[in-house]
């Protein structure tokens, strides 16, 4: 599929068009940068004071105080994870992936955040340790951890394959959040969101600019740790691709758990930390 009409005709200044320099939609310059040196020093002090595994095709939840820090673990062999964040005491609070993306990149890594969804739109979490911030960008554009997908889910898959599948991402945060809250999974799933794709090696075809997927560069031991800035209940899926290297919303694919371990720093550490407040712009008529 062609990223453009070829039967449009191609006017004459087609050329300097294209070639308008881009300008940055957001420029951050003005934003406070997190110091991780305080973070740092926090992370030395850090005692493990909780863990849940999430099964392979499966979901969980955990909780994290605000203060204290979390990760993410490969244990077994790759696997990629799809993590939504609520406020843990306020649901309608979460994470947005769009303006997060729209602030840092299509991936993040270490010192970049997880924020908010409008009106609160304030950091979530800190990303404060990535083992594979060495992969950068690699020759086909792909990179880790994206917020560019959204999450496999049983309607596209429907759509596309004509299929009923149950253990797609968005079906298992479904299920981990109703099963943590007590609640209807149906009346739970509008507040399950936009992901963020944890381990997953992903990018834009060059060509056809279609969003794809390889073979994640994820192994046992690494980690993505995130530091809480506000109190948060996570729910995380145990992608049913695997590493995602042929395929999702499958059995067919070779699958592991996840761990998330939960950290507690000596908090007198983070006495002068600047937790975020709500946004505070004020709607007006």
């Amino acid at each position: 599929m062609s990223p453009f009409n070829a039967n449009i005709p191609i006017p004459a200044d087609a050329a300097a068009r294209r070639a308008v320099k881009p300008v940055v939609c957001y420029p951050v310059e003005s934003l406070v940068a997190p110091d991780m040196s305080i973070l740092d020093r926090a992370r030395a002090t850090m005692e493990k004071v909780g863990e849940v595994i999430v099964p392979p095709r499966e979901g969980n939840t955990f909780e994290v105080p605000k203060g204290h820090s979390f990760r993410i673990v490969s244990v077994e062999g790759p696997q990629v994870g799809d993590l939504n964040l609520w406020n843990a005491n306020d649901l309608s609070e979460r994470f947005f992936s769009g303006k997060t993306r729209a602030l840092h990149a299509t991936h993040v890594t270490t010192g970049n955040r997880l924020w908010s969804n409008l009106p609160s739109l304030r950091p979530m979490a800190t990303i404060s340790h990535d083992t594979l911030g060495w992969y950068g960008f690699d020759e086909f554009g792909g990179g880790v951890h994206d917020v560019i997908g959204t999450r496999c889910d049983p309607y596209t898959n429907r759509l596309l394959s004509g299929d009923d599948y149950h253990h797609c991402c968005h079906s298992n945060l479904c299920r981990a959040l109703a099963h943590h809250i007590g609640s209807d999974i149906r009346a739970v799933e509008p507040h399950v969101h936009d992901v963020l794709n944890v381990f997953m090696c992903t990018g834009f075809t060059r060509d056809t600019q279609q969003y794809f997927m390889k073979a994640s560069p994820v192994r046992p031991g690494d980690f993505l740790e995130m530091f809480a800035e506000i109190d948060l209940l996570g729910a995380l899926s145990a992608c049913p691709g695997g590493d995602c290297s042929t395929s999702h919303s499958s059995d067919v694919a070779k699958c592991y758990p996840l761990k998330v371990e939960i950290y507690r720093p000596d908090m007198a550490l983070l006495a002068d930390w600047p937790f975020p407040e709500r946004n505070g712009y004020q709607l007006q008529d």
